[in-house]
């Protein structure tokens, strides 16, 4: 029982990490309505820019950080302004085309500035077992996973009151529902654009940060993106807390089945096992488990 609960756990705690990266779609998403498949970058760009600082020019920790965030948050903004302004009213798949562009253009400038060589990133916590939980209850639980979780989700609740109970949240809420409206009603719509890139900017660090320290500061960062699919597609595009709830499911259901199905199956479960689950959840609820129904009436 003891081992099943720490397979769960760790389940658990990673799911809070994916959460993390899929809450960086669903900003975007609510916004306005655009797939930003350049979140992956983002979250590159963020880690490589704030080692880079450090190593680089040897800046110090606690200065790194809000110089980072700066830069992720003026990333954004002009992600807005120069990609997505111009792109108004356009279809939606020129919109994702773009999106695509542009993370081949981060990617790219990322590795201009800071070079490919693949870095580590510290963030003072030890990747270890707590002893107190080994000695009473023989459950490992790493300390980072147990911090990163805790980090992930404390930002999770914060941008969900944000959305909830705040002025910007509902007037991102209505432009959401529809821009016209919105703009009808004098809700500045390019006012809440930036806003939402700049946000998604430091989401971007800060799972950027995460992630780096987990797995390394490397290419294959951007690849986290594709983790965060299944996310979204079992908590819907638009919904944060189906990003928590579809990070969770997804998060555990990984550990569990490479640990109780991979011997049966050859290992390497836990790589793909999430999209066979988001696969088979499209066939029964292809909206997710909190979006909403749309019904087109020609």
């Amino acid at each position: 029982m003891s081992f099943f609960l720490e397979v769960l756990i760790g389940g658990l705690l990673s799911g809070v990490m994916y959460s993390l990266v899929a809450l960086g779609f669903v900003l975007i998403f609510k916004a306005s309505g655009v797939f930003n498949f350049a979140q992956g970058a983002m979250v590159f760009f963020a880690a490589i820019t704030f080692v880079g600082l450090q190593k680089e020019y040897g800046i110090d920790f606690w200065l790194a950080l809000p110089l980072t965030l700066a830069v992720m948050v003026v990333l954004g903004l002009l992600i807005e302004r120069v990609v997505l302004r111009p792109l108004v009213n356009q279809p939606q798949i020129t919109l994702f085309m773009a999106t695509i562009g542009l993370s081949f253009f981060i990617e790219g400038l990322a590795q201009m500035l800071w070079g490919s060589t693949p870095r580590g990133l510290e963030l003072g916590i030890q990747d270890q077992p707590f002893e107190w939980l080994m000695d009473r209850f023989n459950i490992g639980v790493s300390q980072f996973d147990v911090f990163a979780a805790v980090v992930s989700g404390v930002l999770v609740v914060l941008l969900a009151i944000l959305f909830q109970r705040t002025r910007i949240g509902r007037a991102l809420r209505a432009v959401a529902d529809d821009h016209q409206a919105a703009l009808s009603i004098g809700i500045p719509l390019q006012q809440i654009w930036a806003i939402v890139w700049a946000v998604a900017g430091f989401v971007a660090l800060v799972a950027g940060m995460l992630w780096g320290a987990r797995n390394g500061v490397s290419f294959s960062l951007t690849f986290v993106v594709l983790k965060a699919l299944p996310v979204l597609i079992l908590g819907g595009f638009e919904s944060v807390p189906g990003a928590i709830v579809g990070g969770l499911i997804i998060g555990a259901a990984e550990k569990l089945c490479e640990v109780y199905l991979g011997p049966f199956v050859g290992g390497g479960i836990e790589g793909w096992v999430a999209y066979v689950i988001a696969l088979l959840f499209l066939l029964v609820r292809p909206e997710g488990l909190f979006g909403e129904k749309h019904i087109d009436r020609v």
